[in-house]
């Protein structure tokens, strides 16, 4: 059985999915006894678009001292986002009056996120991750997607590696928040890339077709996958409002409508493809409907917001039936598995 764990795109929010990541956390160290257990240890494949890309390199980071061991509880690396996200998305006067709030240039600095990922992941290197995984981004210039795989290194060598703070920078480089990237790889080759929520916010299914693609060839029936959202809103927009847009009123709805579309999509496909093997109870998706108090921005990092995600996130885990199960389907076949 392959267990896979996917994290969604959504800035700010990914507060929500990190919430629900430390609850499977916790719950992973009660259940096994293990104080010390990590996600990173009981699944076999990750993958995250933006703000769950980030998350799935902070899970897989490895220990400066004991390199097999993962560097950051789950509980650390939500930290980055309720320590340090005021700072991430802050908007300095002068950027506001140059970006005309994001519509000719965009809305925020990249200085902070660029300083808090090196401090997070310095020179560290893509295929020294702890598992394989899959980061999505889009090629601007090749017009075409790029995904950062971990495990390519092994059958690419350099052209397939790269730091892990460029993997992060690309991965988060959303259209209008942050400007697009420029990263090498350690082969040399630049890549013009901005985030991958552009066409895969909801990355379940490229882990899906990673694995799918792997040795021996496994199907629906011999995975189970956890997709976790930053929160749904599908906010309704007036037809008579709509039909009068032109480019500039269209810059926000359409970003929200694309990346809301594209998380659905992938969901109904996985959904079918699951039941289609009759193997329905092995994907499971946790997305919060309504997140109360919060605000579904990606960019509101004030700190009443921050609070508000972190409640969402813990209300999200105290209604949700399928944690308990969770927990028992990792612990299956590991509990000798130490770091």
């Amino acid at each position: 059985m392959k267990k896979i764990l996917s994290i969604d795109g959504g800035g700010i929010r990914g507060v929500i999915a990190g919430q629900i990541v430390v609850a499977i956390e916790k719950e992973l160290q009660r259940k096994s006894g293990n104080r010390e257990a990590r996600v990173a240890q009981y699944f076999d494949f990750f993958s995250g678009t933006s703000t769950g890309g980030i998350l799935t390199c902070l899970y897989l980071c490895p220990d400066l001292e004991i390199p097999s061991k993962p560097r950051f509880s789950a509980e650390q690396a939500v930290e980055l986002y309720v320590r340090y996200g005021g700072e991430i998305f802050d908007r300095s006067l002068v950027q506001r009056v140059v970006s005309a709030d994001g519509i000719l240039d965009e809305k925020f600095s990249k200085t902070a996120l660029e300083q808090y990922l090196n401090e997070y992941f310095g020179d560290l290197k893509l295929s020294k991750l702890l598992k394989p995984c899959i980061v999505t981004a889009y090629d601007v210039q090749r017009r075409r997607t790029h995904f950062f795989a971990q495990h390519d290194y092994a059958r690419k060598g350099d052209s397939a590696d790269f730091l892990v703070k460029d993997v992060c920078r690309a991965t988060s480089a959303a259209p209008t928040y942050f400007e697009a990237t420029l990263v090498k790889s350690l082969s040399g080759v630049s890549y013009p890339l901005i985030d991958g929520g552009v066409f895969a916010n909801n990355p379940a299914q490229c882990a899906y077709s990673e694995i799918r693609n792997a040795e021996g060839s496994p199907t629906a029936r011999n995975m189970f996958l956890v997709s976790i959202g930053t929160g749904s809103e599908n906010k309704p927009y007036d037809y008579d409002k709509v039909k009068n847009y032109g480019a500039v009123g269209w810059i926000k709805p359409v970003i929200d409508i694309m990346m809301s579309a594209a998380a659905e999509t992938t969901h109904y496909h996985l959904t079918k493809m699951f039941s289609a093997m009759g193997n329905g109870a092995n994907y499971v998706r946790i997305q919060p409907s309504n997140i109360g108090r919060a605000h579904y921005e990606m960019d509101d990092a004030s700190p009443e917001n921050i609070q508000n995600l972190v409640e969402v996130g813990i209300e999200t885990v105290e209604n949700c039936i399928d944690i308990a199960r969770i927990v028992d389907i990792l612990l299956e076949g590991k509990d000798d598995v130490v770091f």
